[in-house]
């Protein structure tokens, strides 16, 4: 532990809380800010045509030479997929595992980063001296490799940040918790712990990955044609067992998907996935040359979400792989929160193809991360002075510290905070102090953060009512018409079974034309506004829908 005196220590969650993914916090100490994690999130249902979203980093661009480093817990898109757009604007060194850094150098060259960043690898023995405090990481267990958790050890008591992670005794290697070095932090003392809340809601352990391995090697004996089975992409846990299982069975496995060829090469390269023989993997232009009982085809969709995919293999449309009569598909994964009902469409769209669906019926996916017994045990080795539940939505927060009273702790010191909320220890008790910016950045294509409030309203509204286009063309010099109007519909009503509303509708904007035109002086402003509002009135009183109004109008 430190012993120069930190005058203050200050804690500030950008992204994460009340939510699923988008993980960034931040940690100061005296005037060196370090930033754990930089992460997405998959759009909500409403954010209609938005790709990605991230936090809102403006506090970092005001502190910008205060920032120390982002420290990287683990390689999901959940904590490093932020990463690149953070790095277009700031200029600062990047801590993280060997494989955690080659997938964020991965996704700099997907987005064409071109500057130089400055990463620098560590392993659970690193130790970072700062000025102001020290920083050191622990082996976790995650469903992806090198997944650390970071203790920032200050001169008032340790920081635990935990990252992803749950309890697996019977996985070693990449995958292995050191909790004798959790328990030795715990030891020195924890001032605050920040910990992980996905699972917060389901009671027990969680399942062991050993289980699954079983129920995987399983359904490969019991398939008699084709095996589809879809997973995240950087669930490499996952991939292995497809791997080992096909290898026991006599199976060539082929990839669809970039992403997932992209991380399986570095995985191998890296030695973080084996291949017990050369020949096991084959390209997926080479299936057509085994037969059906020989092989196994590892799919995932776009930000890993590989339903989406499936559903296109059902339906025929994709370019490579279809579903046919006796394929089984193994569903080795879970929907993120809100695509539960899009899950079970592609199921009942994968039977109607023709094909025997392994789901939840069967232990063929376990999370990544830790039920009830797993965070009490994570509580129980660090007894923390305070504590703040991340990653979750609020009912999963909320279900993280009522284990957190079960171990033990005050209920004074359980803090549910919220994005940009700055927790502030001061006079010996972490409180709440201020707040700073926070929210989201809509990445959609190639435009990050030009894509607000107002553009969603209006995408909103043209998905539920259509739009109504109005051309009209003037003679200025006359006041008068000179031709129109013309009204075009799209998505509000088909214009050829509905003559006479477009009629009445094309009177409505003569009368307001003529009405504006008569005066001594007129603006386009004040004729376009008209038309808007008494168009709006008669449709709304004609339909009971309120189509988005754009007038047009030109002059000769």
């Amino acid at each position: 532990m430190r012993k120069e005196k930190n005058e203050t220590i200050k804690v500030i969650p950008l992204g994460g809380i009340g939510e699923i993914g988008k993980n960034m916090y931040v940690v100061e100490t005296g005037e060196d800010l370090f930033v754990l994690d930089a992460g997405l999130m998959l759009p909500e249902d409403e954010m209609l045509g938005i790709d990605i979203v991230i936090p809102d980093f403006t506090y970092l661009m005001e502190n910008r030479q205060r920032i120390k480093g982002i420290f990287l817990t683990h390689g999901h898109e959940d904590a490093i997929g932020a990463l690149p757009y953070i790095l277009m604007k700031l200029n600062v060194p990047v801590y993280a595992t060997k494989f955690t850094v080659a997938l964020a150098k991965e996704k700099l060259k997907e987005l064409k980063v071109k500057k130089h960043i400055r990463f620098t690898e560590i392993d659970a023995d690193t130790v970072l001296h700062f000025e102001a405090c020290d920083i050191r990481f622990f082996k976790t267990t995650h469903s992806i490799p090198d997944s650390v958790g970071i203790c920032i050890s200050t001169s008032k008591g340790n920081i635990v940040y935990t990252g992803d992670f749950k309890f697996d005794q019977e996985l070693g290697g990449h995958y292995r918790s050191e909790i004798g070095k959790m328990s030795k932090i715990g030891e020195e003392g924890v001032l605050l712990l920040l910990s992980d809340s996905t699972e917060a809601e389901h009671p027990g352990y969680t399942t062991h990955e050993s289980v699954v391995a079983e129920e995987i090697t399983d359904a490969f004996y019991d398939a008699k044609g084709r095996i589809i089975i879809a997973s995240f992409a950087s669930n490499l846990i996952r991939v292995q067992q497809v791997l080992d299982a096909a290898s026991a069975t006599g199976r060539k496995v082929a990839f669809v998907g970039n992403y997932l060829e992209k991380i399986y090469k570095i995985a191998l390269k890296l030695g973080y996935l084996q291949a017990r023989t050369e020949d096991l993997i084959i390209p997926l232009q080479q299936i057509s040359k085994y037969r059906d009982e020989e092989l196994a085809i590892l799919t995932t969709g776009s930000q890993g979400e590989p339903f989406l995919v499936l559903q296109k293999m059902a339906k025929k449309n994709h370019k490579q792989v279809n579903i046919q009569k006796g394929d089984t598909v193994i569903l080795a994964t879970t929907p993120s929160p809100g695509l539960e009902l899009f899950m079970a469409k592609t199921i009942d769209m994968l039977y109607r193809a023709g094909a025997d669906v392994y789901a939840g019926d069967r232990k063929i996916h376990v999370t990544g991360h830790g039920c009830q017994e797993d965070l009490k045990l994570m509580l129980d080795l660090m007894r923390p002075k305070y504590f703040v539940p991340i990653q979750g939505e609020y009912r999963s927060l909320y279900a993280h510290a009522k284990l957190a009273y079960k171990t033990g702790m005050p209920k004074e010191s359980v803090i549910i905070s919220s994005n940009g909320e700055v927790l502030e220890y001061k006079h010996g008790k972490f409180q709440a102090s201020s707040r700073v910016a926070s929210g989201n950045i809509l990445i959609d294509g190639i435009g990050v953060g030009d894509v607000g409030n107002i553009v969603l309203r209006d995408r909103k509204l043209l998905s539920q009512d259509g739009i109504l286009v109005v051309v009209v063309t003037l003679d200025k010099k006359h006041k008068k018409l000179a031709a129109g109007p013309e009204i075009i519909s799209r998505g509000f009503v088909y214009v050829r079974e509905s003559e006479k509303l477009i009629s009445h509708s094309s009177n409505i904007v003569k009368e307001v034309v003529e009405q504006n035109t008569s005066q001594e002086a007129f603006d386009w402003t004040s004729i376009k506004q008209g038309i808007r509002d008494h168009l709006s009135s008669f449709l709304y009183e004609q339909t009971k829908r309120r189509p988005m109004i754009l007038p047009i109008i030109m002059e000769v």
